[in-house]
């Protein structure tokens, strides 16, 4: 199993990109707004959190240490 070690600034972005995102969903089906006012909000919220998808992935992706490094990490 690979271990992540990711900043706490890193970590609320990433959150912050799915919660962006379920917002945006969330607002979009939901019936409580006028029509336009929901679609417009929801959608781009959305689009906001499914664009953010990308990086967020990325610096999770990048924050994989390599088991030698892991190794090296314990006689520090």
């Amino acid at each position: 199993m690979d271990t992540k070690e990711l900043t706490l600034p890193k970590l609320f972005f990433v959150v912050a990109t799915r919660a962006i995102l379920g917002a945006g969903v969330a607002l979009f089906a939901s019936r409580n707004l006028p029509e336009k006012t929901r679609r417009n909000a929801g959608l781009t919220l959305a689009l906001v959190g499914a664009a953010t998808t990308i990086p967020a992935a990325r610096l999770v992706m990048e924050s994989r240490r390599s088991p030698f490094e892991r190794l090296m990490r314990r006689f520090r």
